[in-house]
C-alpha cells in the first residue's frame, strides 16, 4: 500500500535541504522518522492530514516501542514528527500540531567513553613512516588537537589548512564553519603527511586526507582503520573517532574549566549539550579525591 501524504513529505524534505540547510545523512534521518509514520497512516487509512489526532500520533508511538525501538529513537522519531507538523501549519496543511505535549519514554543518558591524558597520546602517536602510517598519524593527531567529528575530519580539503597560523576552517552541522587551533604535534604529522600526500593524490583532488587509490577516505574506511590502529597501538578496547573527540572536549574542560571554550571548540549550538563534559570531568575530581583524601579513603 503507498503511502499517504506523498506530496507533503517531498515539500517538507525540500524545505529541510534548501531553507534549513541540514545535511543529506540528517535529511535522510529526517525521511526515516516521517516513514514510519506514514506507514502508520497507511494502515489506518487517514487520508487528511486534519483528521490526525495526538491518539494517532501516540498510538503510533507505542507501536514503535513494542517493536523495540530505544528511548533514544523514539524521541528523534516525535521531534521529526513536530517538525513536520509545524511545517504542516505553516503551509496551511494543518490547524493544529497533533504531536505536541507528547513525550518519548526517557533515555537514561550515558557518558562518553574517554582516554586519559596518558592513553590518548598513546594512541595517535602512530609510528610508521609509510606513506599510509604517516596519513594515520596526521588523522589522529588532529582529531585529538582540534576535536573534530568524523564527517568534519573526511569533509576538509587541503585549502583549509592554513600550517602557518596554526588553524583550520571546519564545517561543522548545518553547514557552519568555524575556525579552530591547530596543536604542534598536529601541525608537524599534517606536514609530513602532506608531503607524501602530493605523490598519491590527483591532481583535482581536493581532500586532505585521502585512501590509498588517491580518493577522499569514507565514514567506513576511517572507523576501520581506527580499530586496526587500536591494537596496533596497544589499547585496551577499540578507539572510536567520536572517542577522541569526547577526549579533546574532556581534556580541554579539565584544564581550563571554561565550558563556553569548550562549546565554541565543539561547534555545539547548545550548551546544555557541551554539559555532559562537566560530569566526566566531576568523576575525574571525586577519584582524585578518593585517592588522595585521608578521611575519603576506606579503612581495611
Amino acid at each position: 500500500m503507498p503511502h499517504p501524504f506523498q506530496s507533503e513529505r517531498t515539500a517538507f524534505l525540500i524545505y529541510l535541504r534548501t531553507e534549513k540547510q541540514l545535511s543529506p545523512r540528517t535529511e535522510d534521518a529526517y525521511a526515516r522518522d516521517l516513514d514510519k509514520f506514514l506507514a502508520y497512516c497507511a494502515s489506518r487509512e487517514l487520508s487528511d492530514l486534519n483528521t490526525i489526532t495526538v491518539h494517532h500520533v501516540r498510538e503510533s508511538l507505542a507501536s514503535l516501542h513494542r517493536k523495540g525501538l530505544t528511548g533514544k529513537s523514539l524521541r528523534r522519531w516525535l521531534s521529526s514528527l513536530r517538525a513536520f507538523f509545524r511545517f504542516g501549519i505553516r503551509r496551511g496543511w494543518l490547524k493544529t500540531n497533533p504531536a505536541d505535549g507528547l513525550q518519548a519514554p526517557r533515555v537514561e543518558k550515558k557518558l562518553p567513553k574517554v582516554l586519559d591524558v596518558d592513553q590518548a597520546g598513546q594512541f595517535v602517536e602512530v609510528k610508521d613512516d609509510s606513506p599510509l602510517g604517516k596519513r594515520d598519524h596526521a588523522l589522529l593527531e588532529l582529531i585529538y588537537s582540534s576535536g573534530l567529528r568524523l564527517a568534519e575530519t573526511i569533509g576538509l580539503n587541503v585549502s583549509d589548512l592554513d600550517l602557518s597560523d596554526g588553524a583550520v576552517i571546519v564545517t561543522g552541522k548545518g553547514n557552519k564553519t568555524r575556525q579552530l587551533p591547530v596543536g604542534k604535534p598536529a601541525r608537524a604529522a599534517l606536514k609530513a603527511w602532506l608531503q607524501e600526500r602530493q605523490h598519491i593524490a590527483p591532481a583535482d583532488e581536493p581532500a586532505l586526507f585521502i585512501s590509498q587509490r588517491g580518493k577522499r577516505l569514507s565514514h567506513r574506511a576511517v572507523q576501520l582503520r581506527l580499530q586496526q590502529l587500536s591494537l596496533k597501538q596497544g589499547m585496551d578496547e577499540p578507539v572510536h573517532p567520536h572517542m577522541l573527540r569526547h577526549s579533546f572536549a574532556s581534556h580541554m574542560l579539565e584544564s581550563s574549566s571554561d565550558l563556553r571554550l569548550v562549546q565554541e571548540l565543539l561547534g555545539h549550538a547548545n550548551i546544555s549539550t557541551t554539559q555532559v563534559y562537566t560530569h566526566l570531568d566531576f568523576q575525574h575530581l571525586a577519584k582524585v579525591y578518593d585517592q588522595a583524601h585521608p578521611r575519603a579513603q576506606k579503612k581495611k
